[in-house]
C-alpha cells in the first residue's frame, strides 16, 4: 500500500509527498488498512492534521474508511465533523462506469482486441499490416493492444483501430488465419461509442492532474459527464441509449448527492463565478432522464 499525501504550501505552491511504503499482508480487510494507515500518520506526526482520504471504492476501503473517521472524530480531530472525510476517486469511478457501459459491445471489442492480439504476436504479420496501411496512406497512428481492466485502454485501442477499419479486411486476404473481421455496422458503433467515451477520456486526463490542483475541477467534470449521459439517453441508436442508461445507474449510485469538498473548491474558484448557476450542488446525479 502507498500512502501519498497533497498540501499547499506557505507560498500558495502545491507539494505531494510519498509518505510510505506500507506492507498490509492478507486478508486485505478495512480494518487491517486502518490500522496501518493510522500508524503512518502517527510515524509522520499528521493524525491531527488530515482533512480528507481519497481511495477507490473498494469495500474494505470503506470500511477502513468508517474506522478511521470514528477515531478522528472521538478525538475531535475532524473538520465539520468529518463531512468531507471521504472523497471517492473520480478516475476511479468513472473507470467502473465506462466499464460497466462497454459491456453493451462487449463481442465487437472482443473481436478488435482478439484481432489486434493476433497481429502483434508477429512481427511478420505487422509488417504486412503496415504495408497495405501505407498503401491507403493511414500511416498517422499504430495498432494498440489494450488492458483489459483499464477502460481508457480499451478506448484507446478502438480508436486506433477504428483508423485502420479498411486494412483489416485486405489483411484477411493474404492471411487466412486472420479470422476477425468487424462489420460496418459494428465499426459504425465503435466510432459512436469512441465519441461518447472521449468525453469519460478527457475527464480522467483533466482530473488525474498531479501538476496542477484538482479539486476545484471535480464539480465541473462530473457535471459535464452528466449531461453527456443524459443526452446519450435520448439518443437514436438503442445500443448507445443501453450503455447510457447503465452507466447512469452506477453514476448515480456514487454522485446521485454531490460530495460537499467538491462543491466548496469549485465555489472557492473564482474562474467558477460564471459558470456554477447551472449546478445543483446538493445533486449532481438526478437521473429522471432515462
Amino acid at each position: 500500500m502507498v500512502v501519498t499525501c497533497h498540501f499547499i504550501d506557505s507560498d500558495w505552491h502545491l507539494n505531494r509527498r510519498v509518505l510510505n511504503f506500507c506492507n498490509v499482508p492478507p486478508p486485505h480487510t478495512g480494518f487491517l488498512i486502518a490500522d496501518a494507515l493510522q500508524k503512518c500518520f502517527q510515524e509522520w506526526e499528521i493524525e491531527n492534521k488530515i482533512c480528507s482520504i481519497t481511495v477507490d471504492n473498494a469495500r474494505s476501503n470503506d470500511v477502513a474508511v468508517r474506522v478511521l473517521k470514528d477515531i478522528f472524530n472521538m478525538r475531535k480531530a475532524l473538520f465539520a465533523s468529518g463531512k468531507l472525510f471521504h472523497v471517492r476517486c473520480v478516475a476511479h469511478i468513472t473507470n467502473l462506469l465506462v466499464q460497466d457501459g462497454l459491456g453493451e459491445i462487449s463481442s465487437i471489442v472482443d473481436c478488435v482486441r482478439n484481432g489486434i492480439k493476433y497481429l502483434v504476436a508477429s512481427e511478420g504479420r505487422l509488417v504486412k499490416f503496415s504495408e497495405i496501411a501505407k498503401q491507403l496512406q493511414l500511416t498517422s497512428k499504430k495498432l494498440l493492444l489494450d488492458v483489459a481492466t483499464r477502460w481508457n485502454s480499451t478506448y484507446m485501442m478502438l480508436a486506433a483501430a477504428l483508423e485502420f477499419k479498411g486494412v483489416f479486411p485486405m489483411y484477411s486476404y493474404i492471411d487466412s488465419g486472420f479470422i476477425w473481421l468487424p462489420s460496418d455496422e459494428d465499426w459504425d458503433k465503435v466510432g459512436n461509442v469512441c465519441q461518447l467515451l472521449g468525453v469519460f477520456n478527457q475527464v480522467t486526463n483533466i482530473v488525474s492532474g498531479s501538476d496542477y490542483p484538482t479539486a476545484n475541477l471535480f464539480l465541473p467534470e462530473v457535471w459535464r459527464m452528466k449531461e453527456v449521459l443524459a443526452t446519450k439517453c435520448k439518443d437514436e441508436n438503442e445500443y448507445i441509449k443501453a450503455m447510457a442508461y447503465k452507466m447512469s445507474t452506477k453514476f448515480q449510485k456514487y454522485w446521485g448527492e454531490c460530495n460537499l469538498l467538491m462543491s466548496i473548491a469549485a465555489v472557492l474558484d473564482p474562474r467558477n463565478d460564471t459558470i456554477l448557476f447551472p449546478y445543483n450542488l446538493s445533486r449532481v446525479g438526478s437521473y429522471h432522464e432515462c
